[in-house]
């Protein structure tokens, strides 16, 4: 190729390389320029058109139009997350002491109510039960000895009682009839009797004067038949209390056997165990804790919250564990003061500088359905309750 179609072949490439340049109908120039771009140049500026405004207009309406709706909507709920599951903790301890000799028991195990959970060696128990018949059947045995001494006082003591009244009537006839011999000696000539005869007349007289006094005496002493039988019968009254106070010990021996059986109070899991088998136990001692099925919300409303609120309105509860579920409950109650004021050192508000400070009153939210099977909700999770006002 020569240098002549070179030449040529670079001026077609420049050609195609340039770009066109069209005119405008404004009156521009070949070079592009327009009126426009002239003012451009001389310092004036297109002013922004009302599309913008126009734009966010509406998007004010939309924010207000759903504010509006989310107001409208929740004006009757009021909600807190102050608010936590709570239920019936039962502290389970053994009334009597003694080595663990089963144990049914182990952490988070469901059981039913009257299900053995643990038992402790019952012997001791069981020769105090033992023990404690003994002395029943001892002192039942006093008390119908006694009843039986009481069936004879009735019938001895108003016997004795004649038999002393008949002694005294001899003893009377016998001083009648000793006290006419003495006289017949002493009337007697002196001459047809004896000093004998008068000595043994004075005898009989004051033997049979003796005699009179002493069954006097006896009468008096036998007459006392009430009193006597009232002191057999208080004998009994004493053993039948001796009975009872027997009776007393064998139901406590029985009882204490039976504390040996510790048995589920309710349904419920087994948390914080700390007994194993084998494990001597004292008296009063916690071993663990059972976690009842009944369970509920309690919610720290603000005392603001409570104007519209009352048992009965419906509640709908959020659970942080559980995104899924979704409860639904009811107001049972309010608790009657806040939580500081039944706090372990409630505020002092006539002391130094008072700050009002927005106070909580807990609430009790009963859980109605909600729950699937199988779930179940620990003491203490963070929960969301919704209240819906009706008043």
């Amino acid at each position: 190729m020569s240098d002549q179609d070179d030449n040529h072949e670079s001026a077609r490439d420049d050609a195609r390389a340039k770009p066109k340049v069209k005119a405008k109908p404004n009156g521009g120039n070949g070079n592009g320029e327009d009126k426009n771009d002239k003012k451009e140049d001389n310092g004036e500026k297109k002013k922004p058109g009302k599309k913008p405004l126009i734009i966010l207009g509406i998007i004010v309406v939309i924010l207000a139009i759903g504010a509006f709706i989310w107001w409208f909507m929740t004006r009757n709920q009021v909600s807190t997350d102050d608010a936590y599951t709570d239920g019936d903790a039962v502290t389970i301890a053994p009334k009597v002491s003694g080595y663990v000799v089963a144990m049914n028991i182990d952490d988070n195990q469901f059981v039913h109510k009257g299900d053995l959970l643990i038992k402790i060696d019952p012997r001791d128990y069981q020769a105090q039960v033992d023990q404690a018949n003994a002395q029943l059947g001892l002192a039942q045995a006093q008390l119908q000895s006694a009843q039986t001494q009481l069936e004879v006082a009735r019938v001895q003591y108003p016997a004795q009682l004649a038999q002393a009244q008949a002694q005294e009537q001899t003893a009377r006839a016998n001083l009648t009839q000793a006290n006419a011999a003495y006289e017949r000696q002493k009337t007697v000539d002196v001459r047809a009797t004896s000093q004998q005869n008068i000595d043994t007349a004075t005898a009989q007289q004051k033997s049979a004067a003796a005699n009179v006094a002493q069954a006097r005496a006896q009468v008096r002493t036998a007459a006392l038949v009430p009193q006597q039988i009232a002191t057999v019968i208080a004998n009994v009254e004493e053993k039948r209390q001796q009975v009872r106070q027997a009776e007393a010990q064998v139901e406590t021996a029985q009882l204490n056997l039976g504390y040996t059986e510790l048995r589920a109070p309710a349904d419920g899991w087994i948390t914080k165990r700390n007994v194993q088998y084998g494990t001597f136990l004292q008296a009063g001692t916690s071993i663990f804790t059972l976690v009842t099925t009944r369970l509920w919300v309690t919610a720290n409303f603000k005392e603001t919250q409570l104007d519209r609120m009352r048992p009965g309105d419906k509640v709908d509860i959020d659970i942080d564990a559980y995104p899924g579920i979704k409860l639904h409950g009811h107001v049972d109650s309010v608790q009657l003061g806040s939580g500081s004021r039944f706090s372990a050192f409630p505020a002092e508000n006539a002391t130094g500088n008072f700050v009002k400070i927005v106070q909580r009153v807990p609430v009790k939210i009963v859980i109605d359905d909600g729950m699937k099977p199988g779930t179940s909700l620990p003491l203490g999770l963070s929960v969301v309750p919704t209240v819906m006002l009706q008043h």
